[in-house]
């Protein structure tokens, strides 16, 4: 019997495919930005039902000083960046000379039902040498939906205060059933000195 596809699985016409793709819809480039911002239908942004998926790279972030990358969001219509927020986290580490390796739950960085940004950098933060910084990406699901709460997933790697490299891990959920429409980025302390975040539509 032969496989049947509609178009969006991985078997399409006998040879496998990807249904979906990433559509490019904005970037920014921080340059001692306090904090970073996409709001839905300013500047060309759009963060509403067009997508069910959105996927935000962050490239090179370097803080003016040793600082966690984190984010808030913002209901419709709503200001503040204080949406309720239950989250977990855990990170790998290892030290330049070998010292320390560590796979570690990090709990103080996760949120119940929390108000606050939310972290993507566990175990310390970003180092402020002139060759270090941090990348990743952070997934936000469906987040205009008026149904359910809107799932999240990061992974960010980024060189520690410590000279350490840290694989960190994200993910939970804003818990609201309103459309979200604004994501802010910004450090726990100090501004993002350089770095760009670019904000895909997954189809």
């Amino acid at each position: 019997m032969g496989l049947i596809s509609n178009g969006t699985t991985l078997f399409d016409a006998g040879t496998m495919s990807v249904g979906g793709s990433m559509v490019f819809i904005k970037k920014l480039t921080a340059s001692s930005s306090g904090t970073l911002t996409f709001h839905h239908g300013t500047s060309s942004v759009i963060l509403d039902s067009t997508f069910k998926e959105y996927l935000f790279t962050f490239n090179n972030i370097h803080p003016s000083a040793v600082a966690k990358l984190s984010f808030q969001a913002n209901t419709v219509g709503a200001s503040g960046f204080n949406e309720t927020i239950t989250s977990t986290s855990f990170a790998a580490y290892h030290t330049e000379d070998n010292s320390a390796t560590t796979l570690e739950y990090d709990g103080g960085q996760d949120q119940a039902q929390g108000t606050g940004f939310q972290p993507m950098c566990v175990t310390g933060g970003i180092n402020t040498g002139n060759d270090s910084s941090g990348s990743g990406s952070l997934h936000l699901f469906n987040p205009s939906s008026t149904t359910f709460v809107k799932h999240f997933i990061s992974r960010f790697g980024f060189v520690g205060g410590g000279d350490y490299q840290t694989d960190a891990y994200v993910a939970g959920y804003i818990n609201t059933t309103a459309a979200i429409d604004e994501i802010q980025f910004k450090l726990n302390t100090g501004n993002i000195d350089a770095g760009d975040i670019c904000l895909y539509g997954i189809t």
